[in-house]
């Protein structure tokens, strides 16, 4: 009875753990995304976008589709809709339709996230690699040709579902948060969104095919963001017609939030685009450099909070690992966009303090629903 207590009361501790990384990824994001707007990248950042488009349904593909793959690619583990979703409310998105897109696009490259971590860990940890591999022996196979072929059967399946996802976004887009709740107007961008969507599954597809599961989404995303992008600008397969929201004081008070980027206070500086955009740029070489570099990761993952057997020997334990984890890259990167933009530290204080009002919410909820799914698999 003893044991089964502690080991109750240690899933509690598990279970605070896991909560704390998953608000420190949270709260960098967030992090980032304030002290950017503080800097007065985010409002270069939304010009941009308008510049390139106006219409709402392509700057949710360039950005969520395109960008969100990449970064999927990069890090995973819900990295895409921290940074994705909150860029969008930034240039003028409902915080529930930056969410919707954000996660819509948690389908195509996830299974090639993380460099690959779903297929390369998942597979090996997942499957009884010891029998399956005497079989293939026994076969004239190997393990690693086995695990290519199933990095080739995903790849394939996904590239041709994930062709229609920024069709899909779209018609949500216009469907639940548009003026005439219409499904039409999201197909009105058919042959631009199909085009999307093939810029980022063909060589998604091929590069799983030839080159592995590391790099799919990683090189999808970098391909196909550069071919949109400069597709957009020059309008090709763009629709005449521009979609947008309706104004924001006739949106339902359920879409807005409590994340609500408000640029009006934040003083307007001239920064060329490139300086506003080198932050995300150099966020996403580091989240690379730190899954792909060895020496790198190494470096990272050598800071660790641990706690082992928590409460006698219960066999539960919990670990952090601060600057492996995004947030602490995302931390890092918002240090430096402030030495690169500002080079003071009042956006620095003034995105701490709002960033940690946000994280109140979400902490208060997530505390408990983590807990309650550590402690009843550990109780199982």
């Amino acid at each position: 009875m003893g044991d089964v207590r502690h080991a109750g009361y240690g899933s509690v501790f598990q279970g605070l753990g896991i909560t704390v990384a998953v608000l420190w990824i949270v709260f960098g994001a967030i992090f980032l995304l304030n002290t950017l707007k503080h800097t007065g990248a985010i409002a270069t950042i939304r010009n941009g976008f308008t510049n390139i488009s106006p219409d709402r349904r392509v700057q949710a593909i360039i950005i969520a589709w395109c960008f969100g793959s990449f970064i999927e690619g990069a890090s995973g583990f819900g990295t895409p809709a921290a940074i994705a979703a909150p860029l969008l409310v930034a240039i003028g998105f409902p915080a529930l339709a930056a969410v919707l897109m954000g996660m819509m696009i948690q389908s195509t490259p996830v299974s090639f996230g993380a460099v690959g971590t779903p297929i390369i860990v998942g597979v090996n940890r997942g499957l009884d690699t010891h029998n399956i591999s005497e079989a293939l022996v026994a076969n004239g196979s190997t393990w690693d040709a086995y695990l290519q072929q199933i990095t080739s059967s995903v790849a394939i399946i996904h590239a041709i579902v994930g062709t229609l996802i920024p069709v899909l976004m779209a018609m949500m887009l216009t469907r639940f948060f548009g003026k005439n709740k219409s499904w039409t107007e999201g197909l009105d961008i058919l042959p631009f969104a199909v085009f999307a969507g093939l810029a980022f599954t063909v060589p998604y597809a091929l590069t799983g095919l030839f080159l592995g599961a590391e790099f799919p989404s990683l090189i999808g995303g970098l391909v196909g963001l550069a071919i949109v992008v400069s597709a957009a600008k020059r309008g090709f397969l763009v629709p005449k017609s521009t979609w947008n929201f309706e104004s924001e004081d006739k949106w339902p008070a359920e879409w807005l939030g409590s994340l609500k980027i408000d640029l009006d206070d934040t003083k307007a500086q001239p920064m060329s685009l490139v300086k506003a955009w080198f932050p995300y740029v150099l966020l996403a070489v580091v989240l690379v450099a730190s899954r792909v570099s060895a020496d790198f990761k190494a470096l990272l993952t050598g800071v660790i909070l641990s706690f082992s057997n928590i409460l006698g020997e219960t066999g539960i334990s919990a670990a952090i690992q601060p600057l492996y984890l995004p947030g602490g890259i995302l931390v890092f990167v918002a240090l430096v966009a402030v030495l690169l933009q500002a080079r003071s530290a009042t956006p620095l204080i003034k995105a701490f303090g709002e960033s940690s009002k946000t994280l109140i919410g979400a902490g208060f909820v997530l505390v408990f629903t983590i807990q309650w799914c550590v402690s009843s698999l550990t109780l199982a």
